[in-house]
């Protein structure tokens, strides 16, 4: 299969591209290497050394002896996407290319403005794309659980069946994204919908829960194809947070009460869902919505765990309640369907104390490169 991963360079963008590569598919990456250039403004940084992109591709070749090719450019560009569309004519399309990060759409207006233009507008591009030059094209966009919230019922995958005065209905899941970030994707969740069933497109919306761990058995073959580690108040995720905080000696740092419960994958599951997604495709017409996800936990599971994991290796680990600098509940209920993935084969990895071992040993080998000023919240939802 032929397959472009927009923003293949980034955390999940780039193990997935390799995976993918491994399998045999013939792939390419498209990334305007933005992601890179938000460090330097958050005066941050991988706490993996992570090699340029160009580097990255020719260990690639030379280990596992297979080529990817690479674009630089925005999908909020047209003209270049449309071309890139056209030279490499997919099968199919990883769609990565957003900004990520609830924090960071949080900033201020401008960071507000900026995520939703670029994550709506590049999307709204590449289904425009599709439609012109592939459209027999299978989108495989990544969205997020944050799209749904908090609700006090269960979560469905993408859809619930409602009676509303003696009639019947399938409708999409009630959406109550929690950040300017979560909004956009699920801007991005209607106008894709719209386009199915507009145009015939084909479409599966992986809403993906919190990701931690770093590397895939791909990632792991040379240290040029290391993932990217991120653990600033920002960018970073509560474990891998945790996991850093841990390493230094400082308090694991948990938001308010700590009964916010989410669902969390790791990044060896990210990229083989997203197999999964391209190698049994939507059908002209559908949008499929699949809820990404292995387990869930709380934020102060979460924080025990390490911290249990943490004494045993004889690092001191407390577990501190901070003030949550987001607008959110702080207990909830909480229980979401995951089952259309492992209907087509996931075979999910699940958090283990061996797992978040790795991890400490991971950040006490880069503990030079940890920046203590960075870990702790910056950003106000207030």
């Amino acid at each position: 299969m032929r397959v472009i991963v927009f923003g293949g360079d980034g955390f999940c963008g780039w193990p997935t591209a390799l995976h993918l590569s491994a399998q045999g598919h013939d792939v390419a990456i498209v990334d305007s290497l933005v992601r890179r250039q938000w460090d330097v403004e958050l005066g941050t940084q991988s706490l993996v050394p992570i090699a340029s992109l160009w580097e990255r591709l020719a260990r690639w070749k030379a280990v596992a002896g297979r080529d990817i090719r690479a674009y630089v450019g925005d999908v909020c560009d047209a003209e270049f996407l449309y071309g890139v569309l056209r030279m490499e004519h997919p099968d199919a399309v990883v769609h990565f290319a957003e900004q990520r990060s609830a924090p960071y759409s949080m900033i201020d207006r401008a960071h507000a403005v900026y995520t939703q233009v670029q994550n709506v507008s590049g999307t709204l591009n590449l289904l425009y794309g599709i439609k012109e030059i592939v459209p027999a094209c299978h989108l495989v966009k990544l969205g997020t659980m944050g799209e749904y919230g908090t609700p006090n019922i269960d979560i469905e995958e993408g859809y619930i069946e409602i009676t509303h005065h003696g009639r019947k209905d399938v409708l999409p899941y009630p959406k109550q994204p929690g950040s300017m970030y979560h909004l956009s994707k699920v801007h991005d969740s209607h106008n894709i919908h719209f386009c199915c069933r507009a145009w015939g497109l084909a479409a599966t919306d992986l809403n993906q829960g919190v990701v931690y761990g770093v590397q895939t058995p791909e990632t792991l073959l040379d240290p040029v194809l290391y993932n990217r580690f991120d653990v600033d108040g920002v960018f970073g995720t509560a474990l891998n947070r945790f996991v850093v905080e841990a390493a230094v000696g400082h308090d694991l740092t948990v938001y308010g009460r700590g009964g916010q419960t989410r669902g969390f994958i790791q990044i060896a599951d990210t990229v083989r869902c997203v197999q999964l997604a391209l190698e049994h495709p939507a059908g002209a017409g559908e949008f499929r919505v699949f809820n990404q996800f292995t387990e869930q936990f709380s934020v102060e599971d979460l924080a025990r765990r390490v911290s249990a994991v943490a004494g045993r290796l004889g690092l001191q680990a407390r577990v501190a309640h901070v003030e949550n600098p987001r607008v959110e509940r702080e207990e909830h209920y909480y229980n979401a369907a995951h089952t259309a993935l492992v209907a087509l084969g996931l075979e999910p990895h699940l958090l283990s104390e061996g797992l978040i071992e790795d991890l400490l040993h991971l950040a006490l080998r880069f503990a030079d490169r940890i920046l203590p000023g960075t870990l702790l919240p910056t950003v106000r939802w207030r």
